[in-house]
């Protein structure tokens, strides 16, 4: 079965970024959502981010008007869950909650056809977990991407026990199709990159609370000693403290090792409400966010 439509639930960063990159790779692109100011406003950022690709000459990733109009002309956004009835592949995006997740693909189960191929763009959650509200269990595979979608390389495709052979290929090729690199893991709590990553921000938070160094030091040193394009702590507070906060737990709750539990630090940042840049505080300060400022504590 050649993949030639696919359904996206959520509009939000992750699931319109997912859409964009789909579109502009050629799919036809179904985009569902729960109300349609979040259609409106995940429609407007994959249009910001369209335009800033038409600022770029083509030989350094940048894409025509005409190329940018036919993107946007393979994508729709829709209430109805009826529209993804034809879909060849679904990939969820929606919040990272069990249940929620779990509805959702036992109602599209019912509604879409047999062979269509559902994935979810889960961080965390386990795949075969989610699998199990399914009648596919043979069809169902983990789509890892990164934010920014359009800009980050890496897709982690993911397979379960009962993921079929071929539907993990085909997994692998959408993903090269749509401009990523694809690593192959299996069902494994964290995947590769979280399983390497959390521990790691985990451990840049302990250091300073031990006081090895002050957040811009520590910063700076992984920075300049190690060659990383951003430090841990402007990383956490760029992918979300609350976020992190949430992975730990799954991953603690599967590995019960001290270096997955969540520092107390960061517990009470996000019992504050401190995410990070989308809250406007977290390790760093974002009333100016062109130049943070460190947060003392």
């Amino acid at each position: 079965m050649a993949i030639k439509k696919v359904g996206v639930l959520g509009c939000g960063l992750m699931g319109s970024g997912i859409a964009q990159v789909s579109a502009m790779a050629g799919y036809d692109v179904v985009v569902l959502e729960t109300e349609q100011k979040a259609i409106d406003k995940g429609f407007a950022g994959i249009e910001k981010s369209l335009s800033k690709l038409t600022e770029k000459p083509v030989d350094k990733g940048g894409i025509t008007a005409e190329q940018k109009s036919a993107a946007q002309g393979r994508m729709k956004g829709t209430l109805n869950k009826q529209d993804l009835a034809d879909c060849d592949l679904i990939v969820e995006a929606i919040i990272e909650n069990v249940e929620i997740k779990k509805k959702m693909y036992a109602e599209l189960d019912a509604l879409v056809k047999k062979d269509c191929i559902f994935a979810t763009n889960t961080s965390s959650i386990s795949v075969t977990d989610l699998m199990a509200a399914t009648k596919r269990p043979e069809r169902f595979i983990g789509l890892h991407f990164f934010n920014p979608v359009p800009l980050m390389k890496l897709v982690e495709v993911v397979k379960t026990i009962a993921t079929a052979p071929d539907v993990f290929e085909q997994a692998v090729e959408f993903g090269t199709k749509v401009g990523k690199v694809p690593v192959r893991t299996s069902d494994k709590t964290g995947f590769i990159v979280n399983r390497l990553l959390v521990p790691y921000l985990l451990d840049a938070i302990r250091a300073y609370e031990e006081g090895v160094g002050s957040i811009g030091d520590i910063d700076n040193a992984m920075k300049l000693g190690c060659g990383y394009p951003m430090g841990p702590f402007t990383l956490l507070d760029f992918v979300g403290l609350d976020t992190t906060y949430y992975i730990t737990h799954v991953m603690f709750d599967e590995f019960k090792e001290r270096r997955f539990a969540s520092p107390a630090l960061l517990k009470r940042m996000v019992a504050a409400g401190w995410y990070g840049r989308k809250s406007g505080n977290g390790f760093y300060n974002y009333a100016d966010p062109q130049n943070p400022k460190e947060n003392k504590f």
